[in-house]
């Protein structure tokens, strides 16, 4: 416990110092928000503020991570996950910010980049980590069996839940402050399984978010951007193929879950009836068009992703 909480202040630290001559170089190369017209009007004010700021928390846990952890597959597979669906988040907010390009990436591209990562990571898992082919049961002892499925199934919790996560990132300190308490909850998990590097790096997870929430809670100084949102996706989700947890990440980001169904329920209301089913989606957008504060919805989801993710650990104990 001791090695993760150190990993969680170095994590902590590192951002923090580095947060501000990042912030500076994004505003000198113009890396500036472009903010979407048909979104709430009030978010039109943050146009121009310094994007792909996840670069900030990813060389905090980076740093923290090889420090304290030792050179290994698993360290690397941890890193390496996180930072290849960086790198596409990297491009996409590229495309958009350099060449003006609103939507970035096509969504195909990006699907196809997110798909070969999971499977490699699935496949890596499976035969030289240890981790085998069986997935527990949410609030069961039952284990089902994959076989030689089981990639897919790390596909798609990986594809599944970076794009979770880059929904969520729509209001100040929304995606930061939820996987803040996500990477939390695996920490204890990773405690209670007794591995080393897990700990590490869920204990930097954490601490590089809580360091980025500083310069990102509203008004917010800097966006993580696809850069960040996409890594952060990845860690989630390596996470959970590597404590045996894909079928319980669901309860444990609850949030993310929530805000990817909105959107889905969103358009397939819409293609039915021709109306809509929330007044904007994502769920986040919902709250604030029924006059909620930006700080007010973003607290209460904080609870949500806190109460949820208890909800998480306790399946696990359960006989």
């Amino acid at each position: 416990m001791k090695t993760g909480l150190i990993a969680l202040l170095l994590s902590f630290g590192f951002t923090t110092l580095l947060a501000p001559p990042l912030i500076k170089i994004l505003q000198f190369v113009k890396a500036g928000q472009i903010v979407r017209n048909d979104g709430p009007q009030r978010h039109l004010g943050k146009a121009g503020t310094p994007t792909m700021g996840g670069l900030i928390f990813l060389l905090g846990l980076t740093l923290a991570t090889l420090i304290l952890g030792e050179t290994s597959l698993l360290i690397f597979t941890l890193l390496g996950i996180t930072w290849g669906y960086a790198l596409l988040g990297w491009l996409d907010d590229m495309l958009k910010v350099v060449l003006r390009r609103p939507l970035g990436l096509l969504a195909r591209q990006k699907l196809a980049g997110q798909v070969i990562l999971g499977l490699v990571a699935g496949l890596v898992a499976m035969l030289y980590l240890g981790r085998g082919t069986e997935v527990p049961l949410p609030f069961s002892s039952l284990r089902w069996d994959l076989g030689w499925y089981y990639p897919a199934l790390a596909a798609m919790v990986l594809v599944s839940t970076t794009n979770a996560v880059n929904l969520t990132d729509g209001l100040d300190g929304l995606a930061a402050g939820t996987t803040f308490i996500v990477a939390l909850a695996y920490f204890i998990l990773a405690l209670a399984l007794d591995k080393a590097e897990l700990i590490i790096f869920a204990g930097a997870l954490a601490g590089g978010c809580l360091g980025f929430l500083l310069y990102n809670f509203h008004p917010a100084r800097v966006f993580m951007g696809d850069t960040g949102s996409l890594a952060l996706g990845g860690a989630v989700g390596i996470l959970s193929i590597l404590t045996r947890t894909e079928l319980i990440l669901p309860i444990l980001g609850a949030v993310y879950v929530l805000e990817a169904l909105s959107v889905i329920l969103q358009v397939l209301y819409f293609r039915l009836t021709g109306r809509r089913f929330l007044r904007m989606s994502p769920l986040h957008h919902h709250f604030e068009l029924a006059g909620w504060p930006e700080t007010k919805v973003v607290l209460f989801f904080w609870l949500l992703a806190l109460f949820s993710s208890s909800l998480g650990l306790y399946s696990l104990t359960w006989k």
